[in-house]
């Protein structure tokens, strides 16, 4: 057997195989034998077949058969042992007219290769890092959204301020759902006014197109689905039931050991900075995520290489699981080669900068999640078997190893990312940064 590479282009080879019969003919041998032992063949006892009999039947399928094996082995062996460094897979060249019984059969592969370029990490322009802040305006929210949910609940005659009302929203056969909703929550104008003052067993007709500030609230209260809520513009009948109010809580000693704990808060003051920090804290996320992917679309418009275009769409063709024609091809290649260039550059800072995930980082990144997780539903001290056992019990399954992984590597990625790329840092509220950030 004779294997070689010839590479057309930086982007684009060939890799040529030229096989033996000698390579086969003892493994084809050995399967016709079995089947000699085993084919049913009207007119022959079983296990009395003449062998001549079953090359004629057989021969042509089990040569091809342990041909296609062998290639498939030894063409993997070559590109590992040969360090080739490509894209997608090999792509057999068809040929017309084989001939099987050749003493030699010779096969070609299209390949395509990987790229070679430099990533350069400092940017003329700086990125920016975008730090939440919380404002005054959040945290007396907060504050105000503490008092009310460990308030004392009274019940109201009739229908203020800031009241909760339950009530059964109905219309013809279509709707009839009992809920919950608060006054404030509601949009309308109009609406507010003809429901304050109302009493438990009064019913009112309400026009549902833009009662709410949130369409989440008028899915909820009328019991639809979200695309029903989208365009619906109906007047529904509430039929009120109960009105309470939640007296707010006083910031005292007692309302800050129920949050938090026993004195680790003591004062307004430290209130307001736990609930300053815990509000900055939710926006973590979120801004790395925004700042990983001004980085990422940074490095795919400004790190120059080419890709092996043509040989990717026929890749991608080959290997679509539904039958896509050469315009389809072309199309889903175009929508890949971000991600494809994005996938080549992410491999090269992983390799260059040694920030591959072996088991021992997984099981130990692992192990920092479950803690966490636990000691947010009260298990502030596990023990190390407890630890060890469900760790075990989660890397038993592929997927979350492959999960988990991505989400390591990624995290080790956007710590490269902050201590060598050149960003800047702002600092802004949630309103303004949702503005700036996200504004086209």
């Amino acid at each position: 057997m004779k294997i070689a590479s010839n590479y057309i282009d930086k982007l684009n080879g060939k890799i040529t195989i030229e096989i033996d019969k000698k390579d086969y003919a003892k493994q084809v041998n050995s399967v016709l034998h079995k089947y000699s032992q085993t084919a049913n063949v009207p007119g022959f006892r079983k296990g009395h077949v003449p062998m001549g009999l079953i090359k004629k039947q057989y021969g042509r399928a089990v040569i091809m058969d342990e041909v296609n094996k062998l290639i498939d082995k030894q063409l993997r062996n070559y590109i590992k042992d040969n360090e080739i460094d490509m894209l997608g897979g090999p792509i057999p060249i068809p040929q017309d007219n084989i001939n099987w019984d050749s003493d030699k059969i010779t096969f070609e592969f299209e390949v395509g290769l990987t790229p070679k370029f430099d990533i350069k990490l400092k940017f003329k322009k700086p990125i920016t890092n975008y730090i939440v802040k919380a404002d005054e305006k959040m945290i007396n929210e907060q504050i105000s959204s503490i008092q009310k949910q460990y308030g004392k609940l009274t019940t109201k005659k009739n229908i203020e301020k800031d009241c909760d009302i339950t009530g059964v929203f109905t219309h013809e056969d279509e709707i009839n759902n009992k809920s919950t909703f608060n006054l404030n929550r509601v949009k309308s104008k109009k609406t507010l006014k003809k429901l304050l003052g109302l009493k438990v067993g009064d019913s009112i007709n309400i026009d549902v197109k833009d009662l709410f500030n949130d369409n989440h609230d008028l899915i909820q209260v009328l019991g639809i689905s979200n695309d029903r809520a989208k365009d619906i513009d109906i007047e529904v009948n509430l039929n009120i039931d109960e009105i309470n109010y939640k007296e707010p809580a006083d910031l005292d000693q007692e309302l800050f050991d129920k949050i938090y704990g026993k004195g680790i808060v003591k004062n307004v003051t430290e209130l307001k900075k736990k609930i300053s920090d815990d509000i900055e804290k939710q926006f973590v996320n979120q801004t790395d995520q925004k700042l990983m992917n001004d980085i990422i679309e940074h490095l795919i418009e400004n790190t120059k290489f080419k890709l092996p275009s043509e040989f990717l769409t026929k890749w991608i063709k080959i290997n679509s699981e539904k039958k896509l024609s050469d315009d389809e091809a072309k199309e889903e290649y175009k929508k890949s080669e971000k991600g494809m260039k994005y996938q080549l550059i992410e491999s090269k800072l992983v390799t260059d900068n040694n920030l591959q995930v072996n088991f021992d980082d997984l099981k130990s990144y692992t192990r920092d999640l479950i803690k966490a997780q636990m000691n947010q539903y009260g298990q502030s001290n596990p023990s190390d078997k407890e630890l060890d056992d469900v760790v075990a019990r989660v890397l038993q399954n592929k997927d979350e190893i492959k999960r988990l992984t991505e989400q390591l590597t990624s995290n080790r990625i956007l710590t490269f990312f902050k201590e060598n790329t050149n960003v800047k840092t702002k600092e802004l509220s949630y309103e303004k940064f949702i503005k700036e950030a996200y504004s086209s």
